[in-house]
């Protein structure tokens, strides 16, 4: 098991990241930060972490690195490109790599880096900015059974619902099956309101009735509300939620997987994106429904 003493690097300080990384310094863990911009990581050094001036630094203070960017072309920049951690691969070290992309990514990383003999989990999260706050994050493993079981406290400290789900790349697999059950409740989610609307229900009780039998879910309970009340600030971004979909897209292409509720969920963030709110919550999709409709949730 990894102990408190061991130094632990977290390059990526986003909405995500940082509240994550706040996390691991609240459960004692020494810290190295390194994000683009700079006032996260004032902020996370008024703290008590250290800063790094590249992802190659941040490895070479740490023992552990952990990445949380926004998507596989940022993951293998910072961890297999110039300035990257890889020109700091020393056996021993333990790169975990927590952002959303794609099995063959996190396969391909955990090959680079195994041949500078260095450890790689692909440790994908689930569960928006609230349960990176609140340390509630569901994680999803892949990789070494070993090396799993060394990071588990590390994991504890950021979430908690923590699996193992195989080999490298499993991760990945996983969370991408979860965005395809968040992105369709999303559409149910806000389609369900926007016919309550329509037949004039009080919305708020609507919710409650939803939320208390079959058709509750986490995105019911917590986007629901957001829609009625017009808040469509991120907990995860549209565009994000874009790029997954994206993502599930070209894997079930190549597989000649038919995945018809994807597809239209995929088109609909099309639009949202084209209507230029990718930078809004995933809940924003409502928007674009009432806009189809000619009506708004009320």
């Amino acid at each position: 098991m990894i102990a408190k003493s061991v130094r632990i690097g977290f390059i990526g300080l986003g909405l995500m990241g940082k509240p994550m990384a706040q996390n691991l310094m609240k459960r004692g863990y020494n810290l190295t930060v390194y994000n683009r911009s700079s006032s996260s990581i004032q902020e996370l050094t008024s703290l008590g972490a250290a800063a790094a001036l590249s992802p190659r630094e941040v490895a070479e203070g740490s023992d552990v690195v952990i990445d949380m960017v926004t998507d596989a072309p940022d993951v293998e920049q910072v961890l297999l490109g110039p300035r990257g951690v890889i020109e700091a691969a020393r056996d021993g070290l333990t790169v975990i790599d927590m952002s959303t992309n794609s099995p063959r990514i996190a396969t391909k990383i955990a090959g680079a880096l195994a041949e500078k003999k260095v450890k790689f989990l692909d440790a994908p999260v689930s569960g928006g900015d609230k349960g990176a706050r609140d340390g509630t994050l569901a994680i999803m493993v892949g990789g070494e059974k070993s090396v799993f079981d060394s990071c588990l406290p590390v994991f504890q400290s950021m979430g908690k619902s923590i699996f193992y789900m195989g080999e490298s790349g499993a991760g990945q697999a996983t969370k991408l099956c979860n965005q395809v059950v968040v992105a369709i409740h999303t559409l149910a989610t806000s389609e369900s309101l926007l016919l309550g609307s329509t037949f004039g229900l009080n919305l708020d009780e609507l919710l409650k009735v939803l939320g208390s039998g079959a058709a509750g879910s986490w995105n019911l309970s917590n986007l629901g509300p957001k829609i009625i009340q017009r808040d469509f600030e991120p907990g995860f971004k549209a565009a994000h939620l874009y790029k997954d979909l994206k993502s599930i897209m070209h894997m079930a292409e190549e597989e000649n997987v038919m995945l018809p509720g994807v597809a239209t969920v995929y088109e609909l963030f099309n639009g949202v994106l084209a209507d230029k709110k990718g930078e809004k919550g995933t809940q924003v999709l409502a928007t674009f429904l009432e806009k189809l409709a000619s009506r708004e949730i009320k």
